[in-house]
C-alpha cells in the first residue's frame, strides 16, 4: 500500500509539471478531510507537572526544572588530615570470604582487586567510605586465621608471605574502632573462624559478624550455625548482589563515633599524587616503605607481590604527597591470568589519577622496551615523570652519570626528564626523590604569565620562522595558556594547519626551556585567529 501511494503522488507531480509547460494551471489537489480535534480525555492522558492542571491544546507546556549539577566530592587520601579523624572500620575474615567484594560494595566503586582465587588481598587497602553526611575509614585486609605462629626461618617463601599477610592484618585489627568479621555463608563455619573469633575477643575490639554469600533462601536458613561463635547478632548480606548492605551500613554507623567531612577534604587538596609504576620486582614497594619510614607494603622476592593500588599520605619537608604503590606492569602479551589483568588495570587507573609518575627501573636489567612503553604512557596521559633507577648498590662498577647518559641515548625522549639513581634497600639516594617530585609537580601545575609567554613565542618566531606552505609562510599572532596539569597553550596563527611538526617541537622546546618546565608534558596547539 505504501508503494502504491508513493507511485500515485509521483504521477500527480508529473502531471502538474506537464501542465506548467503547456501554460495551463495544474489540477487542483484533492482537499483532505479535516482532522477531528483530539479531546483531552481521549487517548493518552496528559502528565501533570508539579501538581498543575493539564494544559489546554495549544497552550505552552511547562518546562521541567533543570537538574542541579552534581558536584563531585574530592577524594580523601588515607593518612591525611581528614582521614585521620575518621573511625577505622576493618574488614577481616578467612581468605575468599568476600571481604574485598564487600569493601567495594560499601565504597560504591571498584577499589580492591577481586578474584575467586583465595588470598588475593595481601596488603592493607584503605579508603574513605561516605554515607550521607557520615564517613568512616574502611580497611580491607588479607586472610585472617587467628594467632597461628610458626618459625619464620624454617618457612619457605610462600609460607613467609602468608605470615606477613597475617601479621599485617592483625596489626590493622589492633588499631580498629570496629571489626567487621566476614564469614563465608557458602562454605559454612570452620575451625579457623572459631579461632579467629577467640582471638578477637582477647583483643577487646567491638566485632560485627557478617555472613556473606547468602543470596538464596536455602543458604539464609543455613546461616544459623554461625551463632556458635558467640555472636549476639548475625547480619546476612550478599556483597555480590547488594542484599543486606543498607542494614549493615546502619549497624556500622551505630557502632562508630560520628565524624563528618566538613572542610577535611580541602586540607588534603594541595597534596601531590605520586603513582609509583614499573615492571614487577623492580623495587616499588621497597621504595614506598623507605619513603614512609615504616613497612606499609609487603615486600617479598616473589614477583607480583603487590596486587592492589595502595594510597598513603606522606608529609615531609613542608610538602604533602599521596604515594600510590601499584602492581608491576608486564608486557601485554605475557599477561594471561585474569587476576594479573585486574591488578594491571588498577595500576593504570592509579596512573590516570596521579600528578607525577615515578617510573622505577631495575638497574641490573637496565632499560627495557616495557619501561619505554610505561614512560610513553605517562607522557600520553599528561603526567609528570621522574625516572628512578633502583638497586644501584648492585652496580658499583659504573658511574651514575655514564649510566644515565646511556639511558638518554637509548631513548632520546627521556633526556628531558629527571633521572635518579637510588637504592631502596640501603636508602642511598632516596633523599633526592621527594625534592625532585616537588619540582616536577610545580612545573606540571605552572601558570605561565601571558605577557612573558607571548614574548617567548615572538622571540622564537623572529629567530626561526616556520616553513612556507604552498608559497605562504604562516604567521604567529599571540599565545595564551588554556589549561594546567599539564600546561596547555594555544598559539593563534594565520595557517594553523600548515605548521610543520618540526616547528611544533621547536616552539614547544623554546617555551619549556624559558619557563623551566622539566619533567612535565607541554601541550601546544595552533588555532586560527577570528
Amino acid at each position: 500500500m505504501r508503494g502504491r501511494a508513493h507511485l500515485g503522488s509521483a504521477k500527480r507531480a508529473t502531471e502538474r509539471k506537464r501542465e506548467r509547460r503547456r501554460g495551463g494551471k495544474p489540477p487542483a489537489a484533492k482537499p483532505r478531510p479535516p482532522k477531528a480535534p483530539r479531546s483531552v480525555s481521549a487517548g493518552r492522558p496528559r502528565r501533570v507537572v508539579d501538581g498543575a492542571a493539564p494544559s489546554a491544546p495549544g497552550a505552552e507546556r511547562p518546562r521541567r526544572a533543570p537538574r542541579p549539577e552534581r558536584v563531585p566530592r574530592p577524594e580523601i587520601a588515607p593518612g591525611g588530615v581528614a582521614a585521620r579523624a575518621l573511625p577505622r572500620v576493618v574488614l577481616a575474615g578467612r581468605p575468599n570470604a568476600g571481604k574485598s567484594s564487600l569493601f567495594n560494595r560499601l565504597l560504591r566503586r571498584r577499589k580492591a582487586v577481586v578474584d575467586p582465587t583465595p588470598g588475593v588481598t595481601r596488603d592493607v587497602v584503605e579508603a574513605v567510605a561516605t554515607f550521607g553526611d557520615r564517613a568512616v575509614l574502611l580497611v580491607d585486609t588479607g586472610g585472617f586465621e587467628g594467632d597461628q605462629r610458626t618459625d619464620a626461618a624454617a618457612e619457605p617463601n610462600t609460607d613467609r608471605l602468608d605470615r606477613a599477610v597475617r601479621d599485617t592484618s592483625l596489626s590493622a585489627v589492633e588499631r580498629a574502632v570496629l571489626v567487621v568479621y566476614v564469614l563465608d555463608g557458602k562454605a559454612g563455619l570452620s575451625a579457623a573462624d572459631e579461632a579467629a573469633a577467640a582471638a578477637l575477643r582477647r583483643r577487646n575490639v567491638p566485632v560485627l559478624f557478617v555472613v556473606n554469600k547468602l543470596d538464596s533462601p536455602g543458604r539464609l536458613a543455613q546461616g544459623s550455625e554461625f551463632y556458635r561463635l558467640g555472636a549476639d547478632e548475625l547480619i546476612p548480606v550478599s556483597a555480590a548482589h547488594g542484599h543486606g548492605i543498607p542494614e549493615l551500613v546502619d549497624r556500622i554507623l551505630a557502632a562508630t563515633p560520628g565524624a563528618a567531612l566538613e572542610g577535611g577534604a580541602a586540607a588534603d587538596a594541595d597534596a601531590v599524587r605520586v603513582a609509583i609504576v614499573g615492571r614487577p620486582n623492580a623495587g616499588k614497594s621497597s621504595l614506598v616503605n623507605r619513603l614512609l619510614g615504616y613497612e606499609r607494603a609487603i615486600v617479598d622476592a616473589t614477583a607480583g607481590t603487590t596486587r592492589d593500588a595502595l594510597d598513603t599520605m606522606l608529609e615531609a619537608d613542608g610538602g604533602r604527597y599521596v604515594l600510590v604503590d601499584t602492581a608491576g606492569i608486564r608486557r601485554r602479551s605475557r599477561v594471561h591470568d585474569p587476576l594479573e589483568r585486574s591488578s594491571v588495570a588498577s595500576a593504570l587507573e592509579a596512573l590516570g589519577r596521579a600528578d607525577v609518575a615515578l617510573l622505577v627501573i631495575d638497574a641490573v636489567e637496565g632499560l627495557t622496551t616495557q619501561d619505554q612503553k610505561l614512560a610513553a604512557l605517562a607522557w600520553n596521559e599528561g603526567r609528570g615523570l621522574v625516572l628512578v633507577v633502583n638497586k644501584w648498590d648492585l652496580r658499583r662498577d659504573e658511574k651514575p652519570a655514564t649510566y644515565l647518559a646511556n639511558l638518554a641515548h637509548l631513548m632520546p625522549a627521556l633526556a628531558g626528564f629527571p633521572m635518579l639513581t637510588i637504592s631502596a634497600r640501603t636508602g642511598a639516594g632516596v633523599e633526592t626523590v621527594l625534592p625532585t617530585v616537588q619540582r616536577v609537580a610545580a612545573a606540571h601545575a605552572a601558570e605561565l604569565r601571558t605577557a612573558r609567554l607571548n614574548q617567548v613565542v615572538m622571540d622564537a618566531f623572529r629567530a626561526k620562522e616556520p616553513p612556507a606552505v604552498q608559497g605562504r609562510r604562516p604567521r604567529l599572532y599571540y599565545a595564551a595558556q588554556v589549561g594546567r596539569r599539564p600546561p596547555t597553550i594555544v598559539v593563534f596563527s594565520s595557517i594553523p594547519g600548515g605548521i610543520h611538526p618540526s616547528y611544533h617541537r621547536y616552539l614547544s622546546n623554546q617555551i619549556a626551556n624559558a619557563f623551566r618546565l622539566k619533567g612535565t608534558p607541554l601541550r601546544v596547539s595552533f588555532r586560527a585567529r577570528h
